[in-house]
């Protein structure tokens, strides 16, 4: 007897489109995160996690969609793996079973530290841009004058409040 096929979507926020993921493949049940894949507590994963069962397929787009780093990914994977469930990723085009070959924990190791490694220029940038950002605010003339402005204002009114 085949088990079920089970999806697993996440996307980061609500303006990626969940349903690209896993379009045009087939599966029983659709479980969707809208949440950030740094921390695997997340409430559709959960769910999906206590739902399937042994002779399940866990459909998933990519592996930076279940796991954003390599501990994550490979605890998630052998979790599945042990209970009986295989695991599917589209994009990466590999299935782990259970009963993989040291060859297959190798391609998972690599896959998934490039998947982390993807991930770490884009954070580092966004913290780069944010700082940036903070800097140009508190550097740029308008910010200067407010902030000059506002001294004697303060000080106004401590006076005046005496």
């Amino acid at each position: 007897m085949a088990g079920q096929r089970i999806g697993y979507v996440r996307v980061s926020n609500f303006e990626q489109n969940a349903q690209r993921q896993l379009d045009e493949i087939p599966v029983d049940r659709l479980f969707i995160d809208q949440a950030s894949g740094k921390d695997i507590k997340r409430p559709q994963l959960e769910t999906m996690l206590a739902f399937v069962r042994e002779l399940d397929t866990v459909v998933v787009h990519s592996m930076d969609r279940l796991a954003r780093n390599l501990d994550d990914l490979r605890r998630l994977v052998q979790q599945l793996t042990r209970r009986g469930i295989r695991i599917e990723f589209i994009k990466e085009g590999l299935t782990f079973t259970g009963e993989d070959s040291p060859m297959a924990h190798l391609m998972l190791s690599m896959m998934g530290a490039f998947a982390e490694f993807e991930r770490s220029p884009r954070r580092t940038s966004t913290r780069m841009m944010n700082s940036r950002a903070r800097r140009a605010e508190l550097t740029s003339p308008v910010s200067r004058r407010s902030c000059i402005s506002m001294r004697p204002t303060i000080v106004l009114n401590q006076v005046s409040g005496n």
